[in-house]
């Protein structure tokens, strides 16, 4: 049995500019830091006694026979890429809401490839996890969806991660001092509004046209670099949480599903209170407000906000990891026709009133 645990993401700047789409032709930067709010998966080798081959336990529960019953699409397309002939048991397990643009779809994927993975005795390597998530989501599930999220779940950390017109990702840890780190964080609020919504239907609404926003786009990559220096430096990290302001405007001008008139009241709301700057996480169009908030007007804020789930955060710097491995018996094809045949005799003889 395999556990495997996989944080999601916080994405401070560069958003939208990690499609292939725009990132091929101009290449893209993005500023983001996972935090340790994780999904978790629990896979096994499914023992030869059961009816079903395969059996999938998350906000449903599937019984299937072989991978191509499966109704989950990255599920089924993760088993088709690794080509999983035995029998499996998968379960999941999140500590945030799907559809909350936290990249929770991404550590699902990259979460289950590396529970599978290592199930197989490998241990793929962080690049890898981040190469074949993003084909499962791109390619193979033709997903609208960036690149960013994927290399967050698998590293880990706070990174400056840049997208290479030639296809190529860079990643480069932020080395800051650890007082610096803390700094940050605790400048930092999440709040859950509620909102459900699916990423790539939000994306979809500016992806297919992304020339057309090439002025936002530009000031989005810029407000990377910008955002880089002023954590390098000694400078007070008020202008972070201002640059978060600009780039939320930026960011909404993408489309208007970006945003709606609930969240505006919220994010309003929020600076009345005290609040520098914010940006709805992921894609937008609802999920978790990201608020940049100094210490001291933090009670005002979540007394403002009181109707939405406040969930405080810690950064976290390990990315994808197997956090349980426990070996299993290995059944062998003549083990496998034995047990079907022990089950099948222990039916004929055994009173149905007891089955």
């Amino acid at each position: 049995m395999i556990i495997s645990r996989t944080p999601f993401r916080i994405s401070f700047f560069g958003g939208g500019t990690d499609y292939p789409a725009w990132y091929h032709q101009h290449g893209g930067a993005v500023l983001a830091v996972s935090i340790n709010k994780y999904c978790y998966l629990t896979c096994r080798y499914l023992p030869p006694f059961f009816e079903h081959r395969i059996r999938l336990v998350y906000s449903k529960i599937e019984s299937c026979q072989s991978f191509e019953e499966i109704s989950h699409p990255a599920v089924r397309e993760i088993l088709r890429h690794l080509q999983v002939e035995r029998g499996l048991e998968i379960h999941h397990d999140g500590d945030l809401p799907a559809r909350s643009g936290m990249g929770s779809s991404s550590a699902f994927v990259v979460g289950l490839l590396h529970a599978l993975y290592a199930l197989q005795g490998q241990m793929p390597s962080k690049q890898q996890l981040t190469k074949e998530s993003i084909f499962i989501e791109q390619q193979a599930l033709k997903e609208t969806v960036g690149s960013q999220d994927q290399v967050s779940a698998a590293y880990g950390g706070l990174n400056h991660i840049s997208f290479l017109p030639n296809g190529e990702i860079s990643v480069r840890p932020m080395t800051l001092t650890q007082e610096r780190i803390q700094h940050l964080n605790s400048h930092l609020m999440l709040f859950y509004t509620g909102i459900k919504r699916t990423a790539s239907d939000i994306a979809g609404s500016y992806v297919t046209d992304l020339d057309a926003k090439r002025r936002q786009l530009r000031i989005i990559k810029d407000l990377v670099e910008e955002s880089i220096a002023i954590l390098n430096s000694n400078q007070p990290l008020t202008g972070f949480g201002e640059l978060l302001h600009e780039a939320w405007q930026a960011k909404r001008s993408l489309s208007d599903k970006v945003s709606n008139p609930e969240v505006d009241d919220l994010y309003a709301t929020a600076r009345t209170a005290g609040a520098i700057g914010g940006k709805l996480t992921g894609a937008g169009g609802g999920g978790f407000l990201l608020l940049f908030v100094p210490p001291a007007q933090q009670q005002e804020v979540r007394e403002k906000l009181s109707k939405l789930i406040h969930v405080p955060f810690n950064f976290e710097f390990s990315g994808s990891q197997i956090i349980f491995f426990e070996p299993q018996e290995d059944y062998s094809e003549l083990d496998k026709s034995r047990a079907s045949q022990q089950i099948a005799a222990f039916r004929e003889l055994t009173p149905t009133s007891l089955l």
